[in-house]
């Protein structure tokens, strides 16, 4: 006859004492088995204690989760939740070092259970850690020079604890300081080589900006491109994934008005030669959440073309219609134009349109009838534009060797880049991710 399916059997281990067997029913309440087993060491105030699991992640069993264990698991006795809370509140705030550190080492590792996180944000702890962040670390600065390691741990340990407890969604990001978010933002660059804090740092600043109603500018202004580009060239790649996190977060959140003046500095910045360099073509293989950044970085770069891709050209603009005869002056290296006595308007006319045949535009007479479809807009001749002045021996190459091609072999440069271009668009989904 099998086990009823209520029955867990187990083995349950408290300090200095030999690990219990015992069968646990489901059935019954949480607060009756940890009673029961604090009766079988002779422990009182069973209140004060609770069950976790050993298995290294010190998480707590509770009524929501203790379906989860499984025969044979190992779980141990230890105080509440409450009682750990409550301790460690107290014991972060020592002026002993040492037990000041061990504490905040503690905490940083119970903060992963979001049953500890809630008792310990209960006591305000968000506050205190904050607090400790933008005033109590100078205290501890003078002794930087005889205790720097002991003063980075400390510091580590201290925004450890404050990720953890904020990855649970509890607490909104929109209470914090700006005396805070300074503190942070100067934490990128003060603690270049010390990766533990930088990491942390960069994690915090990005989900300030992301999660943060009102976070973005505060964050915008303590935080430049110029900070974030050198951690970009430094060989972790954890730091690297973050820093493109926080340049993501920056970017998503930035007003429109902004996000392009932010595209033209990582540009001045050479971002993509970074990238190209030290991220993409480094000695070692891309991680997912590196290639996740990354792609969220082209998304949010394509879709600043969404504009001129649907934005059609206007037939009568003067300065759009002399991007297109940029195009044929480049190609064609006009040095003067016809005068314009009447005499010669037929002519200038039908120089024009055979230039514009060469230039394989549909619309020989009026080329910038060719723009008018969105997609790709004025996109396709931001793009012909930005070959012909930077390949231009390339440009002028291709006008002419496809001028002098059959009909049946020609591949005309305009209505191939529009083409082109659109088939881009689509390839890339420029505009449809946000």
């Amino acid at each position: 006859m099998p086990p009823p399916t209520n029955i867990v059997k187990v083995a349950i281990e408290w300090p200095g004492a030999f690990p219990k067997l015992m069968e646990i029913d489901q059935k019954k309440p949480l607060t009756a088995i940890i009673k029961e087993v604090c009766d079988g060491w002779s422990l009182v105030n069973h209140e004060h204690y609770a069950l976790q699991h050993a298995d290294g992640s010190n998480f707590y069993i509770t009524e929501k989760n203790r379906n989860e264990i499984k025969n044979g698991a190992i779980l141990r006795l230890t105080i509440s939740p409450t009682q750990n809370a409550l301790q460690l509140h107290e014991r972060i705030q020592s002026s002993s070092m040492d037990a000041k550190l061990e504490s905040l080492k503690n905490l940083a590792s119970y903060s992963r259970d979001v049953t500890f996180a809630q008792e310990f944000i209960n006591l305000d702890g968000i506050s205190l850690l904050t607090q400790m962040v933008e005033s109590g670390t100078e205290r501890y600065q003078k002794l930087q020079k005889i205790m720097k390691p002991c003063f980075g741990d400390m510091l580590s340990y201290t925004l450890t604890a404050f990720v953890e407890l904020m990855d649970h969604g509890i607490v909104s990001w929109d209470t914090f300081s700006v005396a805070f978010i300074k503190k942070i933002a100067s934490y990128v660059s003060k603690f270049q080589n010390d990766i533990a804090i930088l990491q942390r740092s960069l994690a915090i600043l990005e989900s300030m900006v992301l999660n943060g109603h009102d976070l973005y500018q505060k964050v915008a202004q303590e935080i430049t491109i110029g900070q974030l580009i050198p951690h970009l060239q430094g060989a972790d790649q954890e730091i690297q994934t973050y820093t493109i996190a926080v340049i993501n977060a920056l970017f998503f959140k930035a007003p429109d008005d902004r996000r392009q003046e932010m595209a033209n500095i990582l540009a001045q910045k050479q971002l993509r030669g970074i990238i190209l360099q030290h991220v993409i073509r480094a000695q070692r293989t891309i991680n997912n959440e590196m290639a996740h950044q990354l792609y969220v970085l082209q998304v949010l770069t394509f879709n600043l073309l969404e504009d001129r891709m649907m934005t059609k050209m206007d037939p009568q603009d003067q300065a759009q219609r002399d991007i297109i005869f940029e195009l044929r002056r480049i190609a064609f290296d006009v040095e003067s134009e016809p005068n314009s006595s009447s005499g010669n308007v037929e002519k200038r006319k039908s120089m024009y349109t055979r230039d514009y045949k060469k230039l394989g535009f549909i619309n020989h007479v009026n080329p910038a009838m060719d723009f008018t479809q969105t997609p790709p807009g004025m996109l396709a001749l931001d793009n012909m534009l930005y070959f012909a002045k930077h390949q231009q021996d390339a440009y002028i190459r291709i006008v002419l060797e496809n001028s002098s091609r059959e009909d049946k072999h020609e591949c005309p440069f305009g209505r191939s880049s529009i083409e082109l271009t659109k088939m881009l668009c689509d390839i890339l989904k420029v505009g449809e991710l946000h």
